[in-house]
């Protein structure tokens, strides 16, 4: 796995992507090498016959040498079909968003505004694109199905204000009572020597909270699990929908949304421990023996 995470993170956090901002080449090129591997591994769409869901964001002046406009963008979303005749009616979603500030520039959300340069965005969030892409590789490997079905999607236009999560909640192209839970990665790259993986929600389904602990249990990470403290990437997007929400990620760092986040610093072995766990509680929750419903952490 740490292979396949190395080979999605060095394509996806490349300079070629001139930092994924919506609306431009390098953000359609993102989506579609998300698109190829949902191809690849054989995810059916889920509208349409297309594994794209179009939407519109409007730029503010400044952003990404771009003239203030209004641009279309694309969620990237396939499923793989759960093997229980009843829970297969049942969804989990899985998601991370591949979009970033591309040069950045004022009215961005860079923290370095008055320099524009690539923002590569190389653990915000090509590394939870490819832990993503990891966890579908094995899903649909493996010779035992999920017996829910299971949505993949990737983000577009997360860093404007989760506006790709929130279209989708909008736009379901499923009924929203059959969507059960929702995990989210956002910046999984940088595991730290105490090889802490975060993580708020747990508690919004039943048992959540324990089932972390125990699949942290020979897992080589040191999980920090909260019930609540559902956090600000696009999970919330779900859990303000009332929909199960978790949200992982290994914690921030000096280079968060400047041009220094960058392949050279993604811990490539953490990287692969981090999604070998989400990839464990995914198949964990999919097979839920008891039903799955959301339970409010305000």
């Amino acid at each position: 796995m740490e292979k396949q995470f190395y080979k999605h993170e060095k394509y996806l956090s490349s300079d070629k992507l001139q930092g994924r901002f919506p609306g431009t080449q390098g953000n359609n090129e993102a989506a579609g090498y998300i698109k190829k591997y949902f191809q690849k591994h054989d995810l059916k769409p889920l509208q349409s016959g297309s594994y794209y869901q179009y939407f519109q964001l409007f730029v503010k002046e400044g952003i990404n040498k771009m003239p203030s406009d209004s641009v279309q963008t694309q969620n990237v979303v396939g499923y793989i079909e759960g093997s229980d005749s009843q829970l297969k009616n049942e969804y989990i979603v899985i998601g991370a968003h591949y979009d970033h500030w591309g040069w950045g520039g004022i009215n961005s959300g860079s923290k370095k505004k008055d320099t524009v340069a690539i923002h590569n965005g190389a653990d915000d969030n090509a590394s939870g694109v490819s832990a993503l892409l990891c966890i579908l590789e094995q899903v649909t490997k493996a010779k035992v199905k999920p017996k829910r079905s299971i949505i993949f999607v990737s983000f577009s236009g997360e860093e404007e204000g989760l506006l790709g999560s929130k279209y989708f909640i909008k736009h379901l192209p499923v009924p929203m009572a059959s969507v059960k839970v929702m995990l989210n990665m956002d910046m999984v790259g940088r595991l730290n020597a105490e090889k802490q993986i975060y993580m708020g929600g747990a508690g919004t389904f039943p048992d959540g909270v324990d089932l972390m602990k125990k699949i942290g249990e020979n897992s080589g990470l040191n999980p920090v699990i909260h019930a609540g403290d559902v956090g600000g990437s696009d999970h919330v997007s779900f859990y303000k929908a009332g929909i199960s929400a978790v949200g992982f990620h290994t914690g921030g760092h000096p280079q968060y949304h400047t041009p220094e986040d960058d392949f050279d610093l993604i811990n490539f072995k953490g990287g692969a421990l981090v999604t070998q766990y989400i990839y464990n509680a995914l198949l964990s929750i999919a097979n839920y023996p008891q039903p799955l419903y959301f339970i409010n952490q305000n």
